[in-house]
This record gives structure tokens, sequence and C-alpha cells, in this order.
């Protein structure tokens, strides 16, 4: 049970019982009953049609903005608001410090229902939703694009065939199921083609159905994963789908990069083809980065695009890869050239799943975290810098901290440029030299995060050589490096080879190569103009150990 020094907010689309359950909800624990619209309107002295009609929704929000502050500032209330309060990132961070979070559901058919029946109820009074041409269609579009952001909360209750007792009996045992506010709430990653939300903590990985739910998939759920992974999480996976109604089958895959082509791709489409997949059905990608890749790849052009939901277990893939909907499958000579950009519908990072990785992995994996404090955050470096030994260890908090850090820092550049026309190149620092590194040595010999950490290292030398930054910062990205136990150079490799591989990069334009580089710690610069012997040279420093 939620404790009285906090409070309950309860969300979700109009007409799913908000006000009516928050009322019985408050009586039953003998707690305080706000209903936000209601406080909205006797805050502007008018009903909320009079306010978006006169002064526009972005004055409602405003008040809106104003009212839930004042009420969650308080304890041991019950907090009904409104259908819309949850898009504002700001209200979820609220929310999420003041209480627990209980989004109630309903499909959209029970919406229409429900509004008709309240029209008949309110005579000549036109509710806004009913003023649509296609009212059914309205408020399925309208559900459809808040919905990762109902998906944040704690605990879902779906009132379609539930009395008012049997929903407040729901929402009672959810405030009893619901984590106590760590700080830690999710976010949504929103771009031109799709929001969704991000959950990072420890022990999430049984609630991946009831998440699914929440965003209205449901029939079947085919997780892909490597062989390693399932062994460790398959069964505890299989068993949270299954316990929310899930028809669940298993794809497995070899373990290693080298398993990401077009081979296996094709494979899977057989597979897929054999079980008559619809485009209904959602792919649960379970394991690291070449999982999520594979599986994406998979789910954005089979049927033209299935469900994917991103579950990673590996730490590079819950800072980095599995957020911004880049899927891809290797070709011979060269990483990632074939793929799609194409967003999840939900993304859960347990981070308590790091803890049966190999050191190896595990090292390798920090190496895009660091990469992420290196060109957007300087207050996260330090933090790095402070907090290495307990995340090495994997301690619980920090590592949790660090890795939601870390994807919100993804997040934000992904939400800015999902594509990969500008903003988002900034990712690719270190990842010019660390591609090939990778395709020279056929991607066998270096774990990604090995190759980027040698590339960054290149990229922070090629910096100085432009009297971009001066020789401490470089000291201090390699020191920050090697702290984490990652490579700053190799030996063994042809330098030839890396160069030609380099050439085929995606971030060639004009047959030049587009350079992410330092301005400082935090801050960036995209250059062309590096010269072929600044880069031999630096080449030459890095593959001699």
């Amino acid at each position: 049970m939620v404790e009285k020094g906090k409070n309950v907010i309860i969300t979700g689309f109009s007409f799913t019982g908000k006000s009516v359950v928050g009322k019985e909800v408050a009586r039953r624990l003998g707690w305080n009953f706000i209903d936000s619209d209601q406080e909205v309107v006797a805050l502007a002295r008018k009903p909320i049609p009079d306010i978006f009609a006169r002064d526009g929704e972005e004055h409602f929000r405003k008040l809106e903005r104003q009212v839930l502050e004042k009420a969650c500032a308080g304890k041991g209330a019950v907090i009904a608001t409104g259908g819309g309060a949850v898009v504002d990132q700001r209200n979820r961070e609220l929310f999420a410090r003041s209480g627990a979070v209980i989004c109630l559901e309903a499909r959209p058919q029970t919406i229409y229902n429900r509004l008709l029946s309240s029209q008949q109820d309110n005579g000549t009074v036109v509710r806004p939703l009913l003023a649509a041409a296609d009212p059914l269609e309205r408020i399925t579009q309208l559900k459809a694009s808040r919905q990762p952001y109902y998906a944040t909360a704690d605990w879902s209750v779906y009132t379609d065939i539930l009395s008012l007792n049997e929903v407040v009996d729901e929402v009672v045992r959810g405030m009893g199921q619901a984590s106590a506010p760590n700080g830690n709430a999710p976010f949504v990653v929103t771009t031109p083609t799709g929001s969704y939300p991000v959950f990072v903590g420890w022990g999430l990985l049984d609630d991946i159905g009831r998440r699914m739910l929440q965003l209205g998939l449901s029939d079947r759920a085919s997780i892909i994963s490597d062989e390693n992974v399932f062994h460790h999480y398959g069964h505890r996976a299989c068993t949270a789908l299954e316990q929310a109604g899930f028809d669940v089958e298993s794809f497995l895959v070899p373990t290693g990069e080298t398993t990401k082509t077009i081979d296996t791709a094709v494979k899977l489409y057989d597979w897929l083809v054999e079980r008559r997949t619809e485009r209904v059905h959602a792919i649960v990608a379970l394991g690291g980065g070449m999982v999520g890749d594979l599986a994406g790849f998979a789910a954005a052009t089979f049927l033209r695009g299935l469900p994917l939901v991103q579950v990673p277990t590996s730490l590079i893939a819950m800072a980095d890869a599995a957020i911004g909907g880049k899927v891809a499958v290797n070709h011979p000579r060269a990483k990632n050239l074939i793929g799609a950009f194409y967003q999840p519908r939900l993304v859960t990072a347990d981070v308590s799943t790091l803890t049966t990785l190999s050191e190896r992995e595990l090292v390798s994996g920090w190496a895009e975290v660091i990469k992420h404090g290196l060109i957007l955050d300087a207050e996260f470096v330090q933090f790095l810098e402070v907090h290495a030994t307990e995340l090495k260890a994997l301690e619980a908090a920090p590592t949790t901290e660090a890795i939601r850090r870390s994807a919100m820092l993804k997040a934000t550049v992904v939400s800015q440029d999902e594509k990969e026309q500008g903003r988002r190149m900034v990712l690719n620092y270190g990842h010019t030299i660390a591609h090939g590194l990778e395709a020279a040595t056929e991607y066998e010999r270096f774990l990604h995060g090995e190759a980027v950490a040698i590339g960054m290292t290149g990229a922070a030398m090629l910096s100085e050589r432009l009297g971009l930054i001066p020789a401490e910062i470089v000291t201090r990205q390699k020191q920050l490096i090697e702290r984490f136990g990652l490579p700053t150079s190799c030996s063994g490799v042809n330098q030839n080879r890396v160069l030609q591989a380099m050439a085929l990069d995606k971030k060639v334009r004009g047959r030049e190569i587009k350079w992410v580089l330092l301005e400082g710690i935090g801050r960036t610069t995209f250059r062309n103009d590096v010269s072929a012997e600044d880069v031999a040279s630096v080449l030459e420093e890095l593959l001699t150990d």
C-alpha cells in the first residue's frame, strides 16, 4: 500500500472513469480527493470548453500544470488527472515523485459507447470528441498517440467489463503492487514516426507482458534471442508474457556479431511465415545489441512492419542500442549497411540482467555510456569518474542511474534528429574508426564497445591535432576509458584494411568522411577537412600496442 505521506495519481483517457473511481478510492482510504479538471474550472471560473475556445489549449495546460503542482505538493490525496496531462514530461516526473500512478484503461469502442451515453444524459451539450466526423476513429487515433505516456504508469486497470467496485478493488490492489518512487521514472522518446516509453530499473523483466498490454499489444509474442541470453532469461520472459495472456514462441540464434547477417534474417522470415505471423503480432527482442538489431530489422521489414519491443540485456544495448530505432544487419564488407530506422513500441531495461554478463561484455558496454557523457554532458562525465568503482561492481543504485542518464541523453538526440540527417550524427563519435576496426577483423576480434573505445581515443587525438582541444582533455578521456578496463590501442590489425572499411562507412559524403570531433568535454563539432595524413598517423599510433 502507498504510504499516507504519498499520493495516488489516476491517469487515463476520457471516459475511463477517473473521477468517479478516484472519488470512491479516496472514500475507502479516508483520503482527500482532487479532480484536476474541476480545479482548473474553479481557477479559471469558466468551463473547460470555454477555456479551449477563448484562451486556447496552451492556457489550459498552464492552468492544469498549476493545479497539479499544488495537488501533488500535498500528502494523502487521490488525484484524478485530465486525459492529456500525462503528455507533458514535467507532469509525468511530478506524478512519479508524488506517489503511485494508476492508469485506467478501456478500449476505444467502450470509450465511444460511454461518450454517447454521457451525451444523451447531458442533452444539447456537444462533447468535443463527438464533434469529429468519425468520433470512434478520432478516439482511436488520439488514444493511440497518448498510449506511450499512459504506459508509464505503475499499474493499469482495464475497466471495460468491470463494475465500479471491481475497478476500485483493482486500483487499491495496484497501489500495493506499485513500486515506491525512486527517482527512476520512465521517460518517453518522441520522434516524427512514433513515441514509446523507456523503463530502466532493477527486476523489470517480469513486467514486460503487463507493459505490452498497456500499449495495446496482445495475442501473440515472438521472442527473438540468442542461445546464451535465452538460457538465463528465456523462461522468465516467456512466463511474464504468458501470464499476460500472450501466446509465446521463440526463435534462437547463435551468440555473436557474425550472426547478424541477411542469411539469418531470411531464416527468421521463414520461421515467421511458418507460424503465420500477422501484423498485430509483436516481436520481442530479448538480448544485446546484435539481437536488437537483427530482431528489429526483421520487425521493420516483415509484412512491412510488426510491433517491436526491445528488452535489452547487455549494457551497450540498455544505454544506447535499444534507444532510437536504428536496426540493421551486416554486409561482409561493412557493418550495418543493410538496415532501417524503425522505432520500437516499448523499451524495458532490467538492469539486474547485467549480473550474468561476462566481464568482457560488461566492460565493453561502458564505452557507449562514456561516449554519451563526452559528447553531451560534462556533468555526467564527472559522475562516471566519481562512481567508476561502484559502476564496475554493478552496484544497483548508481548503475541504474548511469544507464538511465545515458539512455536519456541518447533519447534527447534521437528525438531531435530521428534519421541521422544532422544532430544525431554526434552519436557517431569514435565510430568511424571503430567500424573500420570491426570490419577489418571480420567482426570476430573486437566487441563493439572495445572498438568504440579505441575509436574515441583516435577521434580525440584528431581533435587535438586540429587544435580543437588541449592535450589535457585527450589524457582525461584516455584515463576514464582505461579506468573502466577498456582498450585505447591495439596491435595486429592491418591499417590498410581499416582505411578501406572506413571509406565505406555510412558517414561518408562525397567520398569524404564527416568526422565527429571534440571541442571540449560535452561539446562536439563536425569536420570533413581531416587530412589523410593525420588519419594515417593517428591510426599508426592506435594500431601499435
